[in-house]
């Protein structure tokens, strides 16, 4: 009897427990399979049973259910692994060739190398470094940011923003002070700041030199004094004939010359020097000048750029009545030519200052604050910007001034419109122009074949003042805008990175911009047109134009953010 009552009081307390549990989880809105499994809980092996788990399970659970057991804490949680998202793994990085200015990632392009790789440097953001250790290892340079600025830079030179009311004598003292000799300063008025070229005397590194010049109250802005090559792809052999140009059939320019030759418009080169006396371009080059202060003779590729442009005798430029003003900023007088920072500042200044209406820029070098300042302010007063897109190839990261937003990049093409091998890539390419073995003229009165996206930028140039001198009012968005739109489609259907918009077409372009009576934009300084120049005209009052509209989302003239010049 008393074994019963017992037995009978220990089912009314395991009732009582499972009554109990029951209304607990009635009262926090679990089932009762959930509830039996809180129960049991104690007496389950987990690890055993993970294994047994079905991954055909996990798409069943709805994700409203899901999110609830996130937002209430009810007991235990599923494991949290399962809900890892693979969108929170490594972001994928592409080809280099594929970055925007605005995207390329890691490094600045003074710690790149020759394959656009990042060398072992801090990061811009000062988030660590661009290159692991281990790779930079193997490749024999371990953190050799030095180098890498070395290679890009003229060793131990800086330009320097200074105090623009220190006389001659002052700034020498400043310089002395920090154990630098002062090659040159001068105002610039196009970006409203003094600027000098200094150099160390002491021997000292050039970082701690740079960091304690920075510091000087004297001193605005510190920087090395980058290098820019010009962009021909081979050492051009002069010849001699009359040979067929394929690029005017290319560019329909004997169709766009019925309507225009580029008359009353102005073109700076910034190039090495021009031979003058030749025969191409007799009457065509209005001004010179020399922002080395050189006594060097005429150079190869200038003199093939200039041709490019304004030939008008055995061979044809895109734009045979323009002005060129010729600018030297890469000595040398054979083989390859170097520039500087500094020289461009110069250069970019002058073209500002005497009328230039566009300006040709057949080189190219690392991203250069200074220069992006002073292109920033010549866009800003109406000049239109071009440039060669550059010969390093496919691996290479975007190069500068092309990738610049106010700069129309030119990628270069061949005679099967195919592009050029050693043509740079890169969604801030524009357009594109034959640029593979080009005939053009070359110092001594003699001829050249050569190659190179400098050549193709130099067409481009010349289609860009058949359209000035079709509408004068016709400003750089415009004009840009007109170019993409008319262009070529080559390549993949719609715009890409190897061709922009496609190949520039001279006559289409010209086609689209209407005519315009109104005065032409002031010449340079002291310049006289071409006797066969069509008749300056006088009316007075200039006509704005419109902004090209563009016809569809995907029509291969859209212009991409990345491809459009900066709000000014």
């Amino acid at each position: 009897m008393a074994g019963k009552s017992e037995s009978r009081i220990r089912a009314e307390a395991y009732a009582s427990s499972v009554g109990a549990a029951l209304l607990l989880a009635a009262s926090l809105g679990i089932g009762v399979a959930q509830a039996q499994a809180i129960m049991r809980t104690p007496t389950i092996s987990v690890p055993s049973r993970m294994p047994t788990i079905s991954p055909s399970i996990a798409p069943r659970v709805s994700p409203g259910v899901t999110a609830r057991a996130v937002s209430v804490d009810r007991g235990p949680r599923p494991i949290a692994t399962p809900r890892i998202s693979a969108r929170l793994g490594p972001t994928p990085v592409l080809p280099y060739a594929r970055y925007s200015p605005n995207l390329y990632p890691a490094c600045t392009a003074p710690y790149r190398d020759a394959d656009g790789e990042c060398l072992a440097q801090p990061n811009v953001g000062g988030e660590g470094t661009g290159r692991s250790g281990k790779k930079s290892a193997g490749k024999g340079r371990g953190n050799t940011t030095p180098a890498a600025v070395a290679l890009r830079a003229f060793a131990g030179e800086f330009v320097a923003e200074i105090d623009g009311a220190l006389s001659a004598t002052e700034a020498d003292e400043l310089a002395r002070r920090h154990g630098l000799a002062r090659v040159a300063s001068e105002n610039f008025p196009l970006i409203g700041a003094t600027f000098g070229l200094f150099r160390i005397t002491d021997g000292r590194p050039s970082e701690t030199v740079r960091r304690e010049f920075a510091a000087d109250a004297s001193v605005r802005s510190v920087q090395p004094n980058f290098r820019y090559v010009l962009q021909d792809q081979k050492p051009p052999v002069p010849s001699e004939g009359d040979p067929a140009q394929y690029a005017l059939a290319k560019l329909r320019l004997p169709q766009a010359h019925t309507l225009a030759h580029g008359a009353n418009v102005t073109i700076a080169v910034i190039d090495s020097g021009i031979d003058a006396r030749h025969p191409e371009l007799t009457d065509s080059i209005a001004d010179n000048f020399d922002a080395l202060g050189s006594i060097e003779g005429a150079h190869i590729h200038g003199t093939g750029i200039a041709g490019a442009i304004v030939a008008h005798a055995r061979l044809m430029g895109s734009a045979p009545e323009a002005r060129i003003i010729a600018i030297r900023a890469f000595g040398g007088t054979a083989g390859g030519a170097e520039s500087s920072s500094y020289i461009i500042l110069r250069s970019l200044n002058y073209a500002a200052e005497h009328g230039a209406q566009i300006v040709n820029m057949s080189f190219a070098g690392p991203k250069d604050a200074v220069i992006e300042r002073a292109i920033a302010a010549t866009a800003a007063r109406g000049l239109v910007l071009i440039a060669a897109a550059g010969n390093a190839g496919a691996k290479s990261p975007p190069l500068y001034p092309a990738a610049n937003p106010n700069v129309i990049a030119v990628s270069a093409t061949d005679q099967q419109d195919g592009l050029f091998s050693a043509s740079n890539r890169g969604n801030h390419i524009a357009l594109a122009a034959p640029g593979v073995d080009i005939f053009l003229p070359a110092p001594d009165g003699k001829y050249q074949m050569t190659s190179g996206t400098s050549f193709s930028a130099a067409y481009v140039s010349g289609v860009a003042a058949l359209l000035l001198e079709r509408n004068y009012a016709l400003k750089p968005e415009a004009l840009r805008m007109t170019l993409a739109k008319t262009a070529r489609d080559l390549g993949s259907p719609g715009r890409d990175d190897l061709f922009g918009a496609g190949e520039a077409d001279a006559f289409a372009a010209v086609m689209a911009v209407p005519a315009d009576s109104a005065a032409p934009v002031a010449a340079a300084s002291g310049t006289t047109k071409r006797e066969d120049a069509q008749p300056r005209r006088d009316e007075p009052g200039i006509r704005a134009i419109e902004q090209p509209s563009l016809s569809s989302a995907d029509d291969k003239a859209t212009v991409f953010q990345a491809d459009r010049p900066a709000a000014r």
